[in-house]
């Protein structure tokens, strides 16, 4: 592959900006057309964005005055009143980075950048420990929830060793966190090969009526209620005393007599 000075650079920037052609770019570059096509390609190709911060995030001019303030002995809720935040949110970030007495801005703020960006690692295949207890717990069918609260119990002291059953979740059916292998969701209780999430219902007509009529097309006929089938309601059965039929909006009939008008019709 041809090597090019940034000198070259440089004039092949030039030359492209001044609009000539290639064959001149080759006779005062002396380089190979394919080589000067990589830098002009590279030139033209747009610039990464600028990572921009959201303003519910804590800018590198607030961690210095939360970094001036701790200094000064201020107060957490002092500092959080001047700079118009929550004192929670001061709170979290001294918390993360190191404590009151060992907080610095700069280091707060590269760590807050590393951790924004995505994609990220899974857990579960960043810690292979973590994995392996993961998977043998599953082999066994227990559940992602059984599985989260054994890990706080069994490790309370390492951090390190915790997954929520949601990752557990995430690393068996999506397939850019599959972390765990594909052939352990066959040890989940539900069984399923993919997972819906909580609402989500699919419209293959299960549960669902069919060919059903609403209450507004029955016949009229129906609502002078001449024939004992179009009354509403139920059946009570009394065995020390006889069988009655409870009518909505009527007298009370009997259910032999409800039988018989039934027949003949």
């Amino acid at each position: 592959m041809d090597r090019i000075s940034e000198k070259e650079k440089v004039r092949i920037a030039e030359l492209l900006a001044e609009g000539a052609p290639a064959w001149r770019m080759h006779q005062e570059v002396h380089q190979s057309r394919h080589a000067i096509h990589r830098v002009i390609k590279a030139l033209q190709r747009p610039k990464r964005p600028e990572p921009t911060r959201s303003s519910l995030r804590l800018s590198l001019v607030e961690r210095e005055e939360i970094s001036r303030g701790l200094a000064a002995g201020e107060s957490l809720r002092g500092i959080a009143r001047r700079l118009g935040r929550a004192p929670s949110t001061i709170s979290r970030e001294v918390k993360a980075n190191q404590g009151a007495g060992r907080y610095r801005a700069c280091g707060a703020d590269r760590r807050a950048w590393r951790l924004a960006k995505r994609p990220k690692q899974a857990k579960l295949a960043r810690c292979a420990r973590l994995r392996h207890e993961v998977e043998a717990k599953l082999e066994v069918r227990w559940s992602p929830q059984q599985i989260s609260g054994w890990l706080v119990e069994e490790y309370p002291s390492d951090p390190e060793m915790r997954v929520s059953h949601e990752t557990i979740h995430l690393s068996l059916f999506v397939q850019s966190r599959g972390s765990l292998r594909k052939e352990l969701t066959h040890y989940l209780r539900s069984g399923h090969a993919t997972r819906r999430p909580l609402g989500h219902s699919s419209m293959h007509g299960q549960g669902q009526l069919r060919d059903t009529l609403h209450i507004s097309e029955r016949p009229p006929e129906a609502n002078d209620r001449s024939v004992p089938g179009h009354w509403e309601g139920d059946l009570v059965r009394h065995e020390a005393l006889y069988d009655r039929a409870v009518m909505k909006g009527h007298r009370r009939r009997d259910v032999a007599a409800s039988r018989q008008k039934l027949r003949a019709a």
